[in-house]
């Protein structure tokens, strides 16, 4: 019998798992007495934000690097393996890696895995949808009810650090003093980002402070910052809605002309060239490329999460006002 695609995989990555245990001697996903802490967070900005708090006292990772897309991952089975002995697994929850859950029950990691956004003040899509000046367009939305793109608003950080280092001083408390410090030091650098957006953002009347992106990631963004949300190419808070309809980008087209935008953006997780189109269709330029759902490859403005807040913000700032 021919086993489905499916089981086929998973039983690959039972069969990984399994020799990784039995290869390292792993009897215990607890951190040992002098070991450091292993931390394994879903997706590149957060691994980020994870490592600030952490510092040396962790050994940290992450599932989704740099320029990838958490939306639509596919874990192969090393992937699934090197959870495996985990002692804490990060994720952003809210809908956003709905592949983790069945990865953590493939690895048999008994690491415990903490959802960091507790405590935030998420947006409900419906609440959204309402604030946006122009219809969803006919898409649907992929996360349930909230939009997981938490990460837009720097307060809304602030808060998932202190969590992170609530979760680490209670698994390693003879580091606690460290996490204390580290969150510390990150919080005061977040604050003066938090500052800076807002310094930045106020260069550009209010009358020009109107966003069209590829996907719906800017709505905490937009909430926090002052800015709306005229539209999105895909229509939806997930990059795996499909390609809009003749339709569809006929309506944006519309909208965006008629919200007199100077400059639409395309996002470092989504193929530009939909953008590009749309674009060329209502006569504007295509700002900067935006860093979203990922980190930008090391080396670039966005390769952690204050400079490609930082990027992103100055460089709607610029093109919004025309001076590109």
């Amino acid at each position: 019998m021919t086993l489905p695609t499916s089981a086929t995989r998973l039983v690959a990555a039972l069969l990984a798992v399994l020799w990784l245990a039995s290869s390292m001697g792993a009897t215990s996903t607890l951190a040992q007495s002098g070991d450091k802490l292993k931390v394994v967070s879903s997706f590149s900005v957060l691994d980020d934000i994870v490592r600030n708090v952490g510092g040396d006292a962790i050994d940290a990772s992450t599932i989704v690097p740099a320029g990838g897309d958490a939306h639509n991952f596919d874990p192969k089975p090393d992937q699934i393996a090197s959870i495996a002995d985990a002692d804490l697994v990060f994720s952003i929850g809210l809908g956003l890696e709905p592949w983790l859950a069945d990865m953590i029950d493939a690895s048999g990691t008994s690491g415990q895995s903490i959802e960091v956004s507790g405590g935030l003040d998420v947006i409900h899509l419906a609440e959204e949808d309402e604030d946006h000046e122009t219809e969803d367009h006919g898409h649907g939305h992929d996360h349930g009810d909230t939009d997981p793109h938490v990460w837009g608003d720097v307060q809304n950080v602030i808060l998932i650090v202190a969590n992170v280092k609530d979760a680490l001083s209670t698994a390693d408390p003879d580091n606690s003093a460290t996490y204390e410090a580290n969150a510390s030091a990150y919080t005061t650098q977040l604050q003066d980002l938090d500052q800076n957006i807002r310094a930045e953002v106020a260069k550009l009347p209010e009358d020009h402070r109107k966003l069209v992106t590829s996907h719906d990631t800017f709505g905490y963004f937009a909430r926090a910052y002052g800015f709306d949300i005229i539209g999105t190419a895909l229509g939806s808070v997930s990059t795996e809605a499909g390609d809009p309809s003749a339709k569809d980008i006929a309506a944006l087209v519309r909208d965006i002309r008629d919200a007199g935008v100077p400059a639409i953006f395309a996002e470092n997780v989504v193929n530009p060239g939909l953008i590009e189109s749309i674009a060329s269709e209502a006569g504007v330029k295509v700002g900067p490329l935006l860093y979203s759902d990922a980190l930008g490859e090391e080396g670039t403005e966005g390769d952690t999460y204050i400079g490609m807040m930082t990027w992103n913000a100055t460089s709607i700032v610029t093109a919004l006002a025309g001076q590109e």
